[in-house]
């Protein structure tokens, strides 16, 4: 195996929405390194990239993947990425150990669906880029109307470095406006022939050559001065002011390709290696205390887990890149998030699901180990004596909420241990066993990402499951005051049970006044731990009640609160006074009270105008600015209240206050009406009355559940 320093090696990140030939393209990049002796197709399911069997079924990329190929002296890690932005952790995961990104557009359909999202992703990362338009085989391609969608999405600093001379199903030969050259393929595509540049294209690529030299001169002071002496710019100091541009994220060089016919693939990765940046020339890793990292073989050991992934008989397979100096076989390193002492016991190279043992890794590059002992997604490992942590990948929150159930008796362990494995592998999915709903949650991504979880439960771990829409964390409480005298007597013989309480409740508010009329005895203010307050006053006077059946008179009280008395839901900002009861010197004992307080303020809640809360949720959707109005309407149709419009390039940043109860229902309007473009950000903000004809129906469909139990 060849030893690779840190600056020959190159990490790229193919991106783009699904169907624009990001796994094609990478089968024709294996294919002209030499690594496959033939491509694979989609078709075929054989290709390196997507090997696993709920991609062969869906017939798209759903994870990403690793893979590695030995080009011209430099050693180029390539990942492949989903184009959902369901997946979006997967994307996220790999854009983040990358070095530079490949943006693969359709030429048939322009800027799609899921680019502009993704491209928000690169601006985030200031991530270089350049830009590959596929499909230029195909008799609908349209490379200038593309282009043109591009510059509009992502704006002017698209640059054009080739352009077709026939595109469509004759499709063989490019004009390369850096080198000056055409580039003629075979109908075998793979290694062009280089001719020049015929007359009838001398016009427009001299003009496209020189707008391309302009263009890298206006972003580099002494480039600009070269220009202006010499009315020129030659290639090495073109190519040059195209490095730094990109570190930069200034410019985002356009190629022509077709991945299916393996026309372009070649010249792509003679500029990844001659051009693009390595690790080595980004900027710096920052540590969680804001030191800087130095991206040098010769400095201590650090490296980054950015994926963990469970293959079935062998364990977890941990994905890193090394930040800084080398790992070896045999070397001991300390996980700074958990303290354990790991020993890197295996090396490898990936080619998908294909690990190639290596001795040894270098600062920069990306590989994999197996069987780490306590070492997890964005853990950071170290040598001795030189403790960082690296700030960790933030995925995005999850915007579509599922109930998750086993079918089958005896399996709630299983299940559970499946969904711990499926965080494990993929951290943008949250699982919550709620004891208010009663209910495991999984909190996802979308309807795409559900469906990859379920096809997980089922195929992988062999659970029969059922997944239903999540209940709604109600809250209830109260309008108006009321009061009640309520006896607890039951009598079987012996000694039996016996409370009397006189109660009113009222509803309880910040700043409220203290009651008057009573005589206040004590006062207890309780910080309800699913929000809200009770507050319990004891005015008892002459001894009517002991001191000592107050806390069981409170106790009964929290109970019925905890499951409130219209939909079982916990009850919030209630203020309650006993003033006044009866004891029996036998039969009362805690019980009794504990019975009278929960029955009693069960009654005077019935009787205080209760109402229903359901949580409101702040989201914020970020949609194209052309269907901004359906989004809208969507909206409102689901009972919420639009906030604010802002305007954000491209797209447009919608504000509103959405209902919980109707998300489940309005991201899936949503998804239907963006066919995906939308991206959207939830955050809890406050509870509301629920209308009237709900709640009545809540309190009805309670009823029901009750009287079958």
């Amino acid at each position: 195996m060849a030893n690779f320093d840190s600056n020959h090696v190159k990490n790229v990140v193919l991106l783009g929405h699904t169907g624009s030939g990001k796994t094609t393209l990478a089968e024709s990049m294996l294919f002209e390194a030499g690594i496959i002796n033939r491509r694979g197709t989609i078709e075929d399911q054989n290709t390196i990239g997507d090997y696993s069997d709920i991609e062969h079924e869906k017939g798209k990329t759903l994870f990403s993947k690793l893979m590695n190929s030995k080009w011209r002296g430099f050693k180029i890690n390539i990942l492949d990425t989903p184009g959902y932005d369901d997946l979006s952790g997967e994307i996220i995961s790999a854009m983040r150990v990358a070095d530079c990104g490949l943006m693969v557009l359709n030429s048939r359909m322009g800027v799609e669906v899921g680019t502009d999202i993704i491209w928000q992703y690169t601006n985030e990362y200031k991530l270089p880029v350049i830009i590959a338009v596929n499909q230029l085989d195909n008799e609908k391609s349209d490379f200038d109307r593309t282009v043109a969608e591009a510059k509009e999405h992502f704006g002017n600093q698209i640059v054009l470095v080739q352009y077709p001379v026939n595109q469509g199903a004759a499709f063989d030969s490019v004009i390369d406006v850096l080198n000056m050259v055409m580039y003629r393929y075979s109908n075998q595509g793979g290694k062009p022939e280089k001719l020049p540049i015929p007359d009838s294209e001398k016009e427009k690529a001299n003009r496209l050559h020189k707008e391309l030299i302009e263009t890298i001169a206006g972003n580099d002071e002494n480039l600009m001065e070269h220009y202006f002496e010499k009315g020129e710019l030659d290639e090495d100091e073109m190519k040059l002011g195209l490095h730094q541009s990109l570190i930069n994220h200034e410019l985002f060089p356009v190629f022509c390709i077709s991945a299916k016919l393996n026309m372009g693939a070649g010249r792509l990765m003679g500029f990844i290696d001659n051009v693009c940046p390595s690790a080595f020339e980004m900027p710096k890793q920052v540590t969680v205390d804001g030191k800087e990292i130095n991206c040098s073989e010769k400095e201590k050991t650090a490296l980054f887990v950015y994926k963990t992934i469970t293959e079935p008989h062998i364990g977890d397979l941990s994905f890193f890149k090394v930040l800084s100096g080398k790992i070896k076989n045999g070397d001991e390193l300390t996980n700074e998030n958990t303290g354990q002492v790991e020993k890197i016991s295996q090396l490898f190279e990936m080619e998908g699901n294909k690990r190639i043992p290596v001795d040894e890794l270098v600062a920069g590059d990306i590989g994999a180990t197996l069987k780490l002992k306590n070492t997890h997604t964005n853990n950071t490992l170290h040598e001795r004596g030189f403790p960082v942590e690296i700030k960790p990948i933030q995925f995005p929150n999850p915007t579509f909420t599922i109930a998750v159930e086993g079918t089958k008796k005896g399996e709630e362990e299983k299940l559970s241990s499946a969904l711990h494995q499926l965080v494990e592998e993929d951290p943008s999915i949250k699982v919550e066993v709620s004891a208010e709903l009663h209910q495991t949650l999984i909190h996802c991504q979308g309807e795409l990402h559900l469906a990859v979880v379920k096809w997980k439960l089922e195929n992988s771990h062999k659970l029969s499951v059922r997944f239903q829409k999540p209940k709604v964390a109600y809250r209830e409480t109260i309008q108006t005051e009321a009061n009640t005298v309520y006896r607890h007597k039951k009598q079987s013989g012996g000694a039996g049970q016996f409370g009397e309480i006189a109660m009113k409740i009222e509803p309880w508010y910040e700043g409220i006044p203290e009651p008057t009329g009573f005589s206040i005895r004590g006062k207890e203010e309780i910080d309800l731990p699913w929000g809200g307050k009770l507050v319990y006053y004891n005015c008892i006077v002459g001894g009517a009640i002991d001191a000592r059946f107050h806390p069981s008179i409170l106790k009964g009280i929290m109970e019925k609160m905890h499951e409130g008395p219209l939909t079982g839901s916990h009850v919030q900002d209630v203020r309650v006074i006993v003033y006044d009861g009866k004891m029996h010197a036998v039969d009362s004992n805690d019980l009794s009270f504990k019975i009278a307080g929960m029955m009693a303020f069960k009654e005077n809640f019935i009787n205080a105008s209760p109402k229903l809360l359901e949580p409101i949720y702040k989201v914020m959707i970020t949609a194209p600015e052309e269907i901004t109005g359906s989004i809208m309407s969507a909206i409102q149709s689901h009972r919420s209240l639009v906030e604010g419009l802002d305007a954000n390039g491209h797209f447009t940043q919608i504000k509103a206050l959405i209902p919980i109860a109707e998300m489940h229902e309005f991201t899936s309007d949503l998804r239907s009406l963006s066919q995906g473009r939308a991206k959207i950000a939830m955050a809890f903000d406050h509870y509301e009355s629920v209308p009237y004809e709900i709640q009545e129906r809540l309190v009805q469909s309670f009823k029901s559940e009750l009287q079958e139990i």
